[in-house]
């Protein structure tokens, strides 16, 4: 009867060796999280941007699309046009009095809405996607007659350049289309609200 038993004995530690193995195999195959394994690649997002209607323009810089997205301009500032937080920080930073900053929004508003009301767009992305309020972050495109709009609207004195790393794919292209916007007195710029309000 000792010969089962030691038998037994030796064989136990193969038998959890093997079970162990076994299951381990079982996480790493099936487990679609399981570290070093590939994972198939997650769609951050599915939506084309490469012809889409824009249905409203919130101001200066932000615009609604047709899919419902939020997308704010990168690379540019234009003044706010509603009363919020940033507008107070902006008034108190710059000594401008906020009925002036509203008013220089109102107008950033009209221009861009000039630019894009009933229009189909085309966005281009940087590094970063999104902002931490969950709005798109991108470069915008005309489709009809493929005017960068960003650029358009710092060139023709609506608004000013705003560099956030990691997007600064047109940061010095911005910042020539500012330089050129101030020596012209091109929108805004004939506004001395707007020149003492940075």
């Amino acid at each position: 009867m000792r010969q089962p038993s030691s038998f037994f004995a030796n064989v136990r530690p193969v038998l959890y060796l093997l079970a162990f193995m076994a299951f381990f195999f079982a996480v790493f195959h099936y487990s679609p999280s399981f570290p070093g394994k590939a994972r198939p690649p997650i769609a951050i997002d599915p939506a084309d941007y490469t012809a889409i209607d824009v249905v409203y323009v919130y101001d200066g810089d932000t615009i609604k699309l047709s899919n419902g997205e939020k997308v704010r301009f990168v690379g540019i500032d234009t003044p706010e046009s509603s009363k919020n937080k940033k507008l107070l920080r902006d008034a108190r930073r710059s000594g401008t009095a906020v009925d002036d900053i509203l008013r220089m929004g109102h107008r950033a508003g009209v221009y861009t809405t000039s630019l894009l009301e009933g229009r189909k767009v085309r966005l281009e992305f940087d590094i970063e996607r999104r902002d931490k309020y969950g709005r798109l972050l991108a470069y915008v495109y005309r489709v009809d007659d493929g005017l960068f709009v960003n650029e358009d609207i710092i060139r023709n004195g609506y608004a000013y350049p705003m560099t956030i790393p990691p997007n600064i794919r047109y940061a010095e292209k911005f910042r020539q289309a500012f330089r050129d916007a101030r020596k012209d007195g091109a929108g805004l710029w004939q506004d001395s609200a707007f020149q003492s309000a940075r």
